[in-house]
């Protein structure tokens, strides 16, 4: 596969979702990924679901979402010939991903100082629930349980004493992201050291990170934020509202916005309550009874339209079939087409990322990162051309 990553080779011992899904990501960027699974079952999320498909109904979704763009080799780690192979592995590898717990990678006879010493230029991504050090390292962590411990459960939801978890497992993918980032930094770098590094996330590192202005709210203002519901924690009217038949969203950022928002709904915009970001949010229940009282009227559909003419922020909200329906998450490239081994062309979500050759016109766009895209693979499906791969590469 062509892309950026076109000569990048990526060991991927990780399963579930944040290792795989950062393996995912480079993968996408045209890197050759080799997924290390158990031949008893293979990375556990095969087994998660429903939703299960297939003429046995017998392959999860969910493994679906996080393993595009690789090949699958059956290998038993605690095994001697399991061993010896993933030691040819990581000759040849530029990058390897792992998730297990801390030791564990130790107990299998694969310590960092090991996989140094079997490839200096070895970048290795090491993906932890709490961090690999400090007075908590090593303890285990799924994606719900580091949202509540990283505090993102007290931000969401319809109130503070009704803390709720995101609904996508927001931590393992960001953790993914920012393990993936890491990844191509430390690449690039050995461009100029010549030598690997090792690269360290975890869940709550992730999470911690996309605190934002939460973050800064206490350790700056001294504040502890909490769940505000549809609305913003700052600006305001921002968040969701009620018309005649349902939810929409407008999101109001200066006064100009505001200044076409109160001009729709016949509010005055000057009052002394409103005049002010600062006093709308300090008024914010007044005003979101004013605007949807207005708001009642019509329907979503002339709202939308209405405030599109107007150039201010606004949507539906949409549900997953909805957003994959729509044409213009198509015209992104966010749903690609795929050959899987046994359901044969299914979609998938898609890479988030468009690359562009610069002077190069409209119709001669560089298609190389992305044009191509293969199927989450079965288990094992991929021994044979993983081996003679391997082979052709240690002559």
């Amino acid at each position: 596969m062509l892309g950026p990553l076109g000569d990048i080779v990526v060991l991927d011992l990780s399963r579930a979702l944040a290792g795989p899904h950062a393996a995912q990501m480079l993968g996408d960027l045209g890197a050759r990924v080799i997924k290390v699974e158990h031949p008893d079952g293979g990375d556990e999320s095969r087994g998660w679901g429903p939703p299960f498909v297939g003429p046995d109904h017998d392959i999860s979704t969910y493994f679906l979402a996080a393993n595009r763009n690789k090949q699958s080799i059956a290998v038993d780690l605690k095994s001697e010939d399991g061993r010896r192979l993933v030691e040819r592995l990581v000759r040849q590898s530029d990058v390897l991903i792992e998730n297990f717990r801390t030791g564990v990678l130790d107990r299998l006879g694969f310590p960092m100082a090991r996989l140094h010493e079997l490839n200096p230029r070895l970048v290795v991504l090491s993906i932890t629930g709490f961090g690999h050090d400090g007075p908590e390292g090593g303890r285990p962590g799924y994606d719900q349980i580091a949202q509540g411990e990283a505090g993102l459960m007290s931000l969401t939801g319809p109130s503070p004493e009704e803390p709720y978890r995101v609904g996508a497992s927001i931590a393992d993918l960001l953790a993914g992201m920012h393990g993936a980032y890491g990844v191509v930094s430390a690449l690039y770098e050995r461009e100029r050291t010549g030598r690997g590094r090792v690269v360290r996330t975890s869940l709550l590192a992730a999470v911690t990170s996309v605190h934002a202005y939460h973050g800064t709210a206490w350790t700056v203002g001294g504040e502890v934020p909490g769940a505000n519901g549809n609305h913003h924690v700052s600006i305001a009217p921002y968040g969701a509202f009620r018309c005649a038949d349902g939810l929409l969203q407008i999101a109001v950022a200066n006064e100009g916005q505001w200044k076409k928002v109160a001009a729709l709904l016949d509010i005055d915009p000057h009052e002394a309550k409103y005049a002010t970001n600062r006093e709308r949010f300090a008024h914010r229940e007044e005003l979101i009874a004013d605007m949807e009282k207005a708001l009642a009227v019509h329907d979503r559909a002339h709202w939308l339209a209405r405030l599109g003419e107007a150039g201010v922020p606004a949507g539906a909200i949409r549900s997953i079939d909805e957003v994959y329906a729509w044409e213009q998450t198509r015209s992104q490239g966010l749903l690609i087409q795929v050959d899987h081994p046994v359901l044969g062309p299914i979609e998938l979500p898609g890479p988030p990322l468009r690359f562009e050759a610069t002077g190069l016109g409209e119709t001669e766009a560089d298609e190389t990162a992305g044009a191509r895209h293969t199927a989450p693979p079965a288990l094992g499906q991929d021994d044979d051309a993983v081996l003679a791969w391997l082979e052709e590469r240690e002559r």
